[in-house]
């Protein structure tokens, strides 16, 4: 992260708002895994797509031939996800000629598509800053849950709406250097202090009135929360609504997988949002320890399903395409661009190689060498989201104007 040191006015403002619950992009450095499973894609700020990328320090060119399984992924499959992020790619400058000519490509044509690459993209592999090529790769979804618009019977968790109290400050317009940075909060008189915990929200009660609907499983509000966004099935009206991320309440993202490990509930190896999720439900006077546990709490807006083949809408703003999207650090990786992924499946070592989309972000999502996976909606989706903690290597493609 950038910091202004022009004056000591811009050192002290960054200071004091950097302590009242910040959101910003992850800085650099190695980052303890998240033990449970994703976490929000747009926890952290949503950034524009960036046009160029300095090489060196995380980015080192190369060839295809060092792309394992290149030749071998259908990226016929990769193709409509690589239009929609053309829609944003093609207004920077760098961009305009190649996402003009791949709306004549023709997608059914696999041959076709490699010829595309070649020509117009140069693969570049990532480097974590200690010039390791390995990190971690997890995984994401989105869930399936069961909810009500109004309180009763077993529909007694709520979602919660965007508080009305809740300040969130832009910098952008004063300080250029913290684009990057959304800063959340509350007036306390004519003071502004950080906004409420997920605890304090809990113990106050500050939410009542903002509910959004109401969940019939605790534990899988949280790990909706945990996701970023979902879907809802309401059985009294027979339909399936979307819930999406509206916002965060600027405190960081904690893992409660952590929580449980350094507690001594269970190992490292058995971290898993099922084991979770099992251990949640035989210690039923230790529940809200255990989602206190993670300071950081999201808020939704109900959105129509128009179309369930479709996912939710990532931080680039448009739609994941299941096992062909994932979220990264956007300090270290462009949003929109294409990047090769050479991991295994979950809790496997077959691998998986194939070339993904940089559609999202995400709050754990700490580092360079660093991916999650979007697996798609449903029960599936989660198992295999829930599983997956693996190690991989990746490469970007960019135009090759980028070149310096």
């Amino acid at each position: 992260m950038s910091s202004i040191r022009a004056s000591l006015l811009a050192s002290g403002l960054f200071i004091a708002f950097a302590v009242i619950g910040c959101t910003t992009m992850p800085a650099k450095g190695p980052a303890a895994p998240d033990l449970s499973t994703s976490v929000p894609p747009e926890v952290f700020v949503s950034v524009p797509p960036v046009s160029v990328v300095k090489t060196g320090e995380s980015l080192k060119p190369t060839t295809y031939l060092a792309l394992p399984g290149w030749d071998k992924d259908d990226l016929r499959e990769a193709w409509p996800p690589f239009l929609i992020s053309c829609e944003i790619l093609i207004k920077k400058t760098e961009w305009k000629e190649p996402c003009a000519v791949a709306r004549t490509v023709n997608g059914a044509d696999r041959q076709e598509i490699h010829i595309f690459f070649g020509k117009f993209f140069t693969p570049y592999q990532v480097l974590n800053a200690d010039g390791s090529d390995i990190g971690l790769v997890t995984g994401y979804y989105e869930p399936l849950l069961r909810g009500a618009r109004k309180r009763g019977g077993v529909f007694q968790t709520p979602l919660h709406r965007v508080p009305e109290d809740m300040l969130t400050i832009d910098l952008a317009n004063v300080y250029p250097d913290l684009k990057t940075m959304r800063l959340r909060g509350r007036l306390e008189g004519s003071k502004i202090v950080p906004y409420f915990s997920r605890a304090e929200m809990t113990q106050l009660k500050t939410l009542a009135g903002r509910e959004l609907l109401w969940i019939d499983d605790p534990i899988e509000a949280f790990f909706l929360q945990v996701q970023g966004s979902g879907r809802v099935y309401l059985p009294d009206t027979k339909e399936t609504v979307r819930v999406a991320y509206a916002d965060q309440n600027g405190h960081p993202y904690k893992s409660i997988g952590r929580y449980l490990v350094d507690k001594g509930e269970m190992t490292l190896d058995q971290a898993s949002a099922q084991s979770i999720k099992a251990w949640y439900a035989a210690n039923p006077s230790r529940q809200q320890e255990l989602l206190n546990a993670n300071p950081s709490y999201v808020f939704f807006r109900e959105e129509k399903l128009i179309d369930p083949k479709k996912g939710p809408k990532g931080s680039l703003g448009v739609s994941l395409t299941a096992q062909r999207s994932i979220a990264v650090d956007a300090q270290f990786i462009p949003l929109g661009v294409p990047v090769f992924l050479d991991t295994t499946q979950p809790n496997s070592a077959t691998p998986l190689q194939r070339l993904m989309l940089a559609q999202d972000t995400g709050g754990a999502i700490k580092k360079a060498v660093r991916a999650d996976y979007f697996w798609g909606f449903g029960k599936h989706a989660g198992e295999q989201a829930g599983r997956m903690k693996q190690q991989g290597r990746m490469w970007i493609l960019l135009p090759k104007s980028v070149q310096r």
